[in-house]
This record gives structure tokens, C-alpha cells and sequence, in this order.
């Protein structure tokens, strides 16, 4: 009835799979064991290449049977060639393999050659994102400092054009207080007040709504009625059905029930009297206003160096107005002069525009004759570069092809080399054997003038020899033209059955591998007995003779 979960795996605590333990009898060697260096993960289970491995295997054992003993120098001769022709296929095969392995190689250097190209890409279009956002937040930046500017000046130009004629207003308290727009009700926070500072001066704090002790007291002090809600169904104000349907007789009887209540209510309704005044009110009589305060008249003096306080600061602000006047001028003289140029209406100042215009189009084809001269200038130069970087190019390019054209020669030779020296041994193997064989023949030929006897021996060692040959010729044909028909059909199989299928045939091959190979040991081995007598008696009679 209870369930746990574990912190590992089945996958975790899996291991090999058991291969139990084995005894091989003496004189045999099972299929099975040359796959033993086949491991779980490393080969097992069995896939295509595996196979093939097997079938390769097999092939080479199949041959190494064929192979002729070396008991006389044509046989050796014959299997020289052989195995010959077998080191030409695996050298085949293994350059096959190597070329899968490169085709794998390249494959995977192009896939990390386009990632590595996809992640630059992604890289480089990630700095010019952050480039162009870096740029568009100065420009932002910029804006926002210009549009302050352009709020700022608009607020001078509006104050100074309140006060054109630069009069000396006092401050009106009482107009400042009557106005809840002004300063006082409603300050500026780019004068320096903020508003918002301070605020928490304003915040309500209360015992029972910051504490945990006030509010268990103030739930305390509350009656069940507010804590504790008690809901009631309402009455269903139409007679339902069981389904839940209203009739519509029900509805109409409702109906007519609530607006007869509201027929004998209105009916039934008493106005009721005035009830006197319980306490007399009290009028309260408004606060007298304040008396209004009289400005004591300055003296003629007073007013008259008031006067002139305020020429010489009309004067002084004058003069600043007219120096920052002339500053500007004197900074903005070019688009005053722009200006000019398109509001022209004098001649004098058309001809000035014209000479200035000529002008400006003298400096600018100079300096179109100096672009145009450093430009060709520049050409000149990169094309010698180009030239002389080509001309190195060139040199060093040539120079590679030459060194790999001496390092296939050298390879070349080396091979021709090493086929010349293979050749020579070859060769000098061949004379042996031929000079070996000739002083055989010679001596059998010289023993086989001794005697008759001789004769009729060195006859049937030739007769035997030849069907031995032949036989052997006819009976690699046939095992050749066998093999080729069991190759076919067993390709043909291996198409069309299932893995199962071809597990089970490379069983019963193992199984039946194993009994026609002793088979076959044994009755080559009495074959091998039987000869060996006969040719022990030709010996003893040849060096009887010959002794």
C-alpha cells in the first residue's frame, strides 16, 4: 500500500550483460572465440559493420584453408601468389576505410566551420545592435536637452514680453493668496520646491492599525455579527417547477400582488405634522473684516530718486540687452547673411552674391582639381601595390606548387624505389628456387638412370603429382563456383529476413561450423597418414638405391 521513489536509475545500475564461463577441448578452435574482443558497448549487440567484420573473417579463414602446403616450389610458388593477391584486397579495403574516415572528418570540420560562421554572425549582429541602441540613446538624450532648452527660452521670451517696457512691479500678496494658481498654493518644482518631499508628515498612524496588539484588541472589541457573516438563502420570490422552470401565471400573480401592496400603501398613507423646534438656532454673525491697510505716501524726493534708480537700470538693461543683441549677431552672422542672400533686393548686394557665388565656385573647382589629383595620386599607388602584391602572390603560389610537385617526385621516386628493391628480392627469389629445382631434377634424372626400378617411381610420383593438381584446380573451381552460388543466395536472404532471422542463421552457422570442421582435421589428417607412408617407402628405396 505504499510506494517510493529512489534517487537512481534502472539505466544507472545496469552492468554487462553475464557471459558465462567456457572449456574448449583440445584439437579445436570455436568460431565463436574470435569474436571474443566483441564487448558490450563495443561492438555488442552486433550491427552492419560488425557483420561484415564476421563475414571478412570468415572469408579470410575459408582462404587460409585454401592455401596450398609448402611441400614443393610450385605450391610455394602458388601460395606466394595467393597471399599476393590477398595483401592487394586488404590494402583495398583499408584505403576504402580510410576514405569513409576522411568523408566523416570533412563532414564534421564543415558542420564546425558553418557553427563557428553562425556564431560570429550572430556576434557581429549583436555589436551593431548594441552600437545602434548606444546611438539611439544619445540621440534620445539629445532631443530631450533640446526640447528643455526650447521650454526654457519659451518661458523667458514669454516673461519678458509680460514686462516689454521693463517697469518695476512689487510683489502683491493679496493677489498672490486670492490666486490658488500662483506660486504660493501651487509652486514650481523647477523653481527648487517639491512637493512630495516630506509627505510621510502626513501619513495617519493609529495604535489599532500598525500593531499587532491593536488590532487583536480592536478584533476583540468587535461583536460576532461583523467577524462572523451569516449569509441566508433568499426566498424564491416565483413558485418553480422541479426542473427549475417558471410558470408564467406564477410570475404574473407576483406581479400583481406587489403592485397591489403599493396600491394600499399609497392609499393608507398619512401625511404626518410638522414636528416643533426641540432648541432654538443660533444665527452666528459674520467676522468683521479686517481693515484695509493705507500706504503712507512717499515724499517727492524719495519718488524722484526712485525715478532715477529705475532710468539707470532701464539704461543698464538696455545696454545688456543690446550687447547680448550683438552677440548674437555676431554668432548667427551666417544665417543673417543667408537670410540676406535670399531677401536681396538692392543691386549692390546681388553683385556681392554673384562675385561671392564665383568665388566660392573658383575654390570649389580647386578643390575638386586637388581631390581629383590626389585621388589619381592614390590610384597610381594602389594600383603599383596591387601590382606588386600580385607579382608576390604569384611568386609564392608558384613557389607551393613547385615544392608539392617535388614532394609527389620525391614520393614517387621513393615508391619506384621500394617496387624495384620488392621486385629484386622477388627475383632473387625466384633464381633460387628455379636453381633449386634444377639440381632436384638433376638428381632424379641421375637416379633415374641408375635403375629401372627408379623409373617406375619417379613415373608415378609425376602421374600422382599431376592429379594431385588437377584435382586440386578442379576442386578450387568448384568450391569458387559454390561460393559464388552461396554468396548470391545468401545475400538474397539477408535482404529479406529480420534481424531475428539472421541472428538465428549466424547460431546454426556457429553451431554447424564447429563438428564438419573436426571432421574435416580428421579425415585429413588419416589422408595426410596414409600418404606418408608411401612416400616414407619411395624415400627408403630412392636413398637405398642411391647408397
Amino acid at each position: 500500500t505504499l510506494s517510493t521513489q529512489t534517487d537512481y536509475r534502472d539505466g544507472e545500475t545496469q552492468t554487462d550483460p553475464y557471459s558465462p564461463e567456457y572449456v574448449i577441448p583440445s584439437g579445436s578452435i570455436p568460431e565463436l572465440l574470435t569474436l571474443a574482443t566483441l564487448t558490450w558497448g563495443r561492438g555488442l549487440p552486433a550491427g552492419l559493420a560488425e557483420v561484415e567484420m564476421i563475414e571478412r573473417a570468415r572469408e579470410k579463414r575459408a582462404w587460409e584453408a585454401t592455401l596450398p602446403a609448402m611441400d614443393s616450389a610450385s605450391q610455394i610458388a602458388k601460395r606466394r601468389k595467393m597471399m599476393d593477391d590477398m595483401e592487394r584486397k586488404e590494402w583495398a579495403f583499408r584505403e576504402q576505410e580510410i576514405e569513409k574516415l576522411q568523408e566523416v572528418r570533412l563532414k564534421v570540420l564543415k558542420k564546425l566551420l558553418q557553427r563557428r560562421e553562425e556564431n560570429q554572425n550572430e556576434l557581429d549582429a549583436k555589436r551593431l545592435d548594441d552600437h545602434w541602441q548606444n546611438h539611439q540613446k544619445a540621440k534620445e538624450e539629445k532631443f530631450k536637452k533640446i526640447q528643455h532648452d526650447f521650454a526654457l527660452m519659451l518661458r523667458k521670451m514669454i516673461a519678458r514680453r509680460k514686462n516689454v517696457m521693463g517697469k518695476l512691479e512689487r510683489r502683491d500678496i493679496i493677489k498672490e493668496y486670492t490666486d490658488f494658481a500662483s506660486q504660493t498654493y501651487a509652486p514650481l518644482s523647477r523653481i527648487g520646491y517639491f512637493p512630495d518631499n516630506h509627505s510621510e508628515r502626513y501619513v495617519v498612524k493609529n495604535f489599532y492599525l500598525d500593531t499587532f496588539a491593536g488590532m487583536c484588541e480592536l478584533e476583540a472589541s468587535l461583536p460576532d455579527s461583523v467577524t462572523q457573516v451569516k449569509i441566508k438563502a433568499p426566498k424564491p420570490k416565483y413558485t418553480a417547477t422541479k426542473t427549475g422552470f417558471i410558470k408564467r401565471s406564477a410570475k404574473l400573480e407576483v406581479d400583481l400582488a406587489q403592485v397591489h401592496q403599493a396600491l394600499l400603501e399609497k392609499k393608507n398613507k398619512v401625511k404626518e405634522p410638522k414636528k416643533p423646534l426641540r432648541l432654538l438656532e443660533k444665527i452666528e454673525k459674520p467676522v468683521p473684516r479686517p481693515p484695509t491697510p493705507v500706504l503712507e505716501k512717499p515724499s517727492i524726493e524719495e519718488e524722484e530718486t526712485e525715478l532715477a534708480v529705475i532710468c539707470l537700470q532701464k539704461l543698464l538693461r538696455g545696454r545688456a540687452i543690446q550687447n547680448m543683441m550683438f552677440e548674437e549677431k555676431e554668432k548667427r552672422l551666417d544665417l543673417i547673411r543667408e537670410l540676406r542672400t535670399t531677401h536681396a533686393l538692392q543691386e549692390d548686394g546681388q553683385l556681392l552674391l554673384k562675385a561671392e557665388a564665383q568665388m566660392t565656385l573658383a575654390l570649389q573647382q580647386q578643390h575638386n582639381l586637388q581631390m581629383h589629383k590626389l585621388s589619381s595620386v592614390e590610384s597610381q599607388l594602389a594600383r603599383e601595390e596591387g601590382r606588386a602584391l600580385a607579382n608576390v602572390f604569384d611568386f609564392l603560389s608558384k613557389e607551393l606548387v613547385r615544392l608539392q610537385e617535388e614532394r609527389k617526385i620525391h614520393a614517387f621516386v621513393m615508391l619506384a624505389e621500394r617496387q624495384r628493391r620488392m621486385r629484386e628480392a622477388e627475383e632473387s627469389g625466384r633464381r633460387q628456387v628455379e636453381e633449386r629445382r634444377r639440381q632436384e631434377e638433376d638428381e632424379i634424372f641421375k637416379q633415374a638412370r641408375e635403375g629401372d626400378c627408379t623409373i617406375d617411381s619417379y613415373l608415378e610420383d609425376i602421374i600422382l603429382s599431376s592429379i594431385e593438381d588437377t584435382a586440386e584446380e578442379q576442386a578450387r573451381e568448384e568450391v569458387q563456383r559454390m561460393a559464388a552460388e552461396i554468396n548470391d543466395i545468401a545475400y538474397e536472404m539477408e535482404s529479406r529476413q529480420t534481424r531475428l532471422q539472421s541472428e538465428e542463421i549466424v547460431a546454426e552457422l556457429v553451431y554447424n561450423f564447429l563438428i564438419p570442421e573436426a571432421d574435416k582435421m580428421s579425415i585429413r589428417e588419416k589422408v595426410r597418414q596414409s600418404q606418408r607412408k608411401h612416400i616414407y617407402a619411395a624415400h627408403q628405396i630412392i636413398h637405398r638405391d642411391t647408397e
